[in-house]
């Protein structure tokens, strides 16, 4: 097959633009935020040795002065916040309001439809179970692994383990676990799972096609990545615990599992919530492992994968967009709640 570089060159020139964009946009935020600020300094070190010499008063910044140059450097992200995620956040919005077409106003009959059809409010059953399970076992997990390697001999090489799922991409992971999951009729069964039962006496089963046993198993492959996560994050908590403490806690006869209790988990506390609270925002917007092994069949889909199917496969611009909505909703609670404990820390 000849390359055909005329038929080609409408996706050369999008290419062409794509990059000019992005030096353009690169060059503008290194410009604000190198050369101009380097900029101001020079003067206002100038300002401050000619002032030196002539024994007169140093120069002082007026508060409006501060502010407006506070003001340029949030300039960029404010430009980027704005851009990215405001003016997307309240197109979105609209289009929630208005039919699959977005030619009409139908008002909250997207959002009716979200909680009223069957099939939707299984999906977002699903991803009340996702949102519990993920968080709560892969920081289980995490915790166990950080407190038994703790100290260990080989721990290096222990949390090594445990972590290198975070390297693959859920997609890469949903592929592994598939093949973990594969039946193969009444053959030689190549998955891992089945070839496990069968050796024990037991019958291959299709796993991903029985609900809601199916949504468990997903659920099983992002626990495998994230808890790599929990585990760093806590394991670092852990090792942050004053040893004047540890100490003073043996001396008095602690147990293990008080010392666990009494000392480890109320001193973590804060790292637990900051794991918590990052494996739920992430789950919530799980999509990539249920659109990799089941496409979202056989009850498994989760709202993520369903606002795309609503919204790309099937043309329901308003359907798809009112579940991009409620998505955002989700998550600001969960936003609203890190940023009053990191405040509170903070003053603490």
């Amino acid at each position: 097959m000849e390359f055909d570089f005329a038929e080609e060159q409408p996706k050369f020139l999008m290419l062409m633009y794509g990059l000019i964009a992005f030096v353009a946009v690169v060059g503008g935020l290194l410009l604000l935020l190198d050369v101009v600020p380097a900029w101001f300094a020079r003067r206002r070190e100038a300002q401050l040795v000619a002032a030196s010499a002539s024994g007169a008063p140093l120069p002082r910044r007026s508060k409006q002065r501060e502010g407006l140059f506070a003001l340029f450097f949030m300039l960029p992200t404010v430009l980027l916040l704005t851009i990215g995620l405001v003016v997307p956040a309240i197109r979105t919005t609209l289009l929630s309001l208005m039919d699959k077409d977005s030619n009409e106003w139908v008002g909250l009959a997207n959002y009716r439809w979200m909680f009223s059809d069957d099939a939707i409010v299984r999906v977002l059953t699903n991803s009340l179970i996702w949102v519990i399970l993920v968080p709560l076992v892969a920081t289980g997990f995490g915790l166990i692994y950080a407190v038994l390697v703790d100290k260990a001999r080989f721990e290096a090489v222990a949390k090594s383990l445990i972590f290198l799922p975070m390297a693959i991409s859920f997609v890469g992971a949903s592929i592994i676990w598939k093949f973990v999951y594969a039946y193969r009729g009444d053959g030689d069964q190549i998955g891992l799972l089945n070839h496990i039962v069968v050796s024990l006496g037991g019958e291959p089963k299709q796993w991903l096609l029985e609900s809601p046993l199916n949504t468990l198993l997903l659920i099983v492959i992002m626990v495998w990545i994230q808890a790599g996560f929990a585990m760093v994050v806590l394991s670092a908590a852990i090792k942050a615990i004053p040893a004047d403490i540890v100490e003073a806690a043996r001396l008095d006869g602690v147990s293990p599992w008080q010392m666990f209790w009494q000392i480890t988990m109320p001193t973590i506390r804060p790292a637990l919530i900051v794991v918590v609270v990052t494996l739920s925002i992430a789950t919530l917007k799980v999509f990539d492992i249920v659109r990799t092994s089941t496409n979202g069949n056989y009850d498994t889909s989760v709202i993520a994968n369903e606002m795309y199917n609503q919204a790309f496969r099937y043309g329901e611009n308003g359907q798809g967009s009112a579940l991009a909505v409620f998505l955002f909703i989700l998550v600001i609670p969960i936003v609203i709640y890190q940023i009053r404990n990191l405040r509170q820390q903070r003053e603490g």
